[in-house]
């Protein structure tokens, strides 16, 4: 038996193909500094929910070429499944995020939970690919479309960031009375003799200004600005506790010009570090906005 299926034409390339595809899915599958997924939990999901993409793919073609159509009809299946990952990581992101003294925010969640199920499309094209390569161009062929299709995968897993969209500046925190400022920006009202004494020695201040009216709009977005908050608080941790309103960080827009006024409270005060971690920053999915790609922003020009 095991002879018999050796002799099968369609073996060798299906278990480059698996072999491809779960390569692909290790290689996208990493706890950075959001922690998540977590070790080894919350890998060892994803990773089976990889395998199952890899050979998924890889089955896909072979079944063509026998013309087994039913069995192509497990793709659709299997992109159900997919979005149930989708759900799945919704609904444990807000579960936790409840939890947090600066939260994540809906956009940046459903940003991660978009990212779960895309990942496994992309398992299932790089092994699709490096199958059906093998299949019509012999097993270097195989080797030299999986290793491309990896390249794309990896290209593709990182999308892009703040600083691309906007200027990051360091700005000065100054008290008016009881009002807080970042630069010329207004933040907030800091009642408590305690809290500025507090903000003077924790607080910093960024400013970002936006490099064109496609920017101006994203940043303006709520969400986007929770994002910036909760990666920096994840990063430099947060100088407050629950129950804290006037030591909350916090981005207030100037509506005038679009730039956003960033106040922080880290526990380890470091601009240069802070900076770096702003323009880090993703840039949400579910935000970005191109007003300028409209047909009525290109009449006006």
């Amino acid at each position: 038996m095991f002879k018999e299926l050796l002799a099968n034409e369609f073996v060798f390339p299906l278990m480059l193909g698996f072999v491809f595809g779960i390569l692909c899915r290790i290689n996208l599958l990493r706890t950075d500094y959001r922690q998540y997924p977590t070790y080894p939990h919350g890998k060892i999901i994803h990773v089976s929910l990889g395998v199952i993409a890899s050979a998924l793919g890889a089955l896909a073609i072979p079944a063509l070429l026998k013309e087994n159509y039913t069995a192509v009809t497990f793709l659709t299946v299997a992109a159900q499944q997919f979005r149930d990952v989708r759900n799945m990581e919704r609904t444990t992101l807000n579960e936790i995020d409840k939890q947090e003294l600066v939260p994540r925010g809906g956009p940046y969640i459903e940003g991660i939970a978009m990212v779960f199920e895309g990942r496994n499309y992309l398992v299932m094209f790089t092994s699709l690919v490096t199958t059906s390569a093998m299949i019509f161009f012999q097993w270097w062929g195989g080797v030299i479309a999986g290793v491309i299709a990896l390249a794309i995968a990896s290209k593709l897993k990182s999308g892009k960031t703040l600083q691309l969209i906007v200027e990051v500046e360091k700005a000065p925190l100054r008290v008016e009375g009881k009002d807080l400022y970042v630069g010329d920006i207004y933040i907030m009202n800091v009642g408590l003799e305690e809290s500025q004494k507090v903000i003077s020695e924790q607080g910093m201040g960024f400013i970002l200004i936006p490099k064109d009216a496609n920017a101006t709009v994203t940043i303006a977005h709520p969400g986007q600005r929770q994002a910036i908050l909760h990666d920096v608080a994840t990063q430099l941790g947060v100088f407050t506790d629950a129950g804290e309103p006037s030591l909350t960080p916090l981005v207030k827009r100037d509506l005038h010009t679009g730039r956003l006024g960033v106040f922080l409270l880290p526990q380890v005060k470091d601009q240069d570090r802070a900076e770096a971690v702003i323009r880090a920053v993703p840039i949400l999915e579910s935000v970005f906005r191109m007003p300028q790609k409209t047909n009525a922003a290109k009449q006006e020009v």
